[in-house]
Formats: structure tokens, C-alpha cells, sequence
């Protein structure tokens, strides 16, 4: 029996982002548990705000393509993303509208259809991210994805990361763990 596939990905394209290295966190968590794992940063993946008449004219961007085609190929997502306002960012509104658009002869939704997803967030603050929580999972389930129960939510993430990028909370490596192998668990 293969390793589940599973694409990991931040809502964030920021410097030295919490979110990023929460991602970076799930994905270790990920490849200790045995998926086989795949970390992709979101600004390799750039593509024009999404407009009709732009995909009229133009298409689908090929970054967009490509981005859809490696997600229809994994068995399940883990989304980490800060809260904008108590939403979801507009680099994840944005890829996820493009994602979302079917091209010529393509089954619908392709990138998401079937898939499975586990989501976290991080914020400086004291409440992690919690906001954003419900909003994601809501987009992530208009999309046709099954998101697993539960989150993390990580507070005051400025503080969270050694010098090295790594969690150094027993409490926040376990729930990541947690929450991984919950996804895991589901496909």
C-alpha cells in the first residue's frame, strides 16, 4: 500500500511567516507519520486576481494549471493560513477562485473533489487565528473538500519558534501531530 499524499501550504507568502513555519511544523509532522508529504510555497504559484473577462480572454494562468494539477494528484491538503480582518487571506481567496475553474474537457472541480483537509492558523495575538477558522473551513467545504474535525489555532506565534524554525511547546507540537494524523486517519 502507497503513502497518502499530502500537499501542505501556507495562506502566506510573508518573510519569516508564522503561518509558514506552523506549515513547516505540519509537514515534519506529516513525514514522521509516514505521507508522503509535499511542502509548496504559494509564491511560486503567482497569478493575476481572479476576473472573468481576464479568463475569458487569457485563460487559466499557467501557474494555476500547474498548481491545479499537482493538488488533483495528492490524496488531501493541510491549509495554514493567518486571519486578514477575521478572514481568509486574498492570496488563498484568490488561488482557490482560479483552482476552482474548470477548463475544456476537465471534471469539475479537479482540485479539490474528494479531497480531504486539515486546517490550522497562527497569530501574533492571543487568540491564534481561532476567527479564521470556521471561515476557511466554510470555503474549503463550498469547494467539495471534506475538512477533518477539529484545528490548531496557534497564539502568540511570534514567541511560538526557536531560533530554528521549530515549535518549542510540547503542547502545540502534539496538537499538530494531532491534527495530522487526523487527516491522515480520514483518507
Amino acid at each position: 500500500m502507497s503513502a497518502k499524499k499530502i500537499l501542505i501550504f501556507s495562506g502566506s507568502i510573508r518573510n519569516d511567516s508564522v503561518n509558514t513555519k506552523l506549515a513547516v511544523a505540519a509537514h515534519a509532522a506529516a513525514l514522521q507519520a509516514g505521507a508522503d508529504a509535499t511542502l509548496i510555497d504559494l509564491a511560486e504559484y503567482p497569478a493575476n486576481i481572479y476576473n472573468g473577462d481576464d479568463e475569458a480572454s487569457n485563460g487559466i494562468p499557467k501557474t494555476m494549471q500547474r498548481l491545479k494539477k499537482l493538488m488533483s494528484q495528492h490524496d488531501g491538503f493541510v491549509v495554514v493560513t493567518p486571519e486578514y480582518n477575521g478572514h481568509v487571506t486574498p492570496l488563498l481567496v484568490n488561488t482557490f477562485s482560479w483552482l476552482s475553474r474548470k477548463e475544456e474537457d476537465e471534471q469539475g472541480m479537479i482540485a479539490f473533489a474528494g479531497k480531504k483537509a486539515a486546517i490550522m492558523a497562527a497569530s501574533p495575538g492571543k487568540l491564534g487565528g481561532v476567527r479564521v477558522i470556521p471561515r476557511l473551513r466554510e470555503m474549503l467545504c463550498e469547494l467539495g473538500v471534506m475538512v477533518v474535525p477539529g484545528s490548531v489555532a496557534l497564539p502568540q506565534a511570534m514567541q511560538a519558534f526557536d531560533d530554528e524554525g521549530n515549535l518549542h511547546e510540547a503542547s502545540s507540537v502534539s496538537a499538530v501531530k494531532g491534527q495530522v494524523e487526523r487527516l491522515l486517519q480520514s483518507i
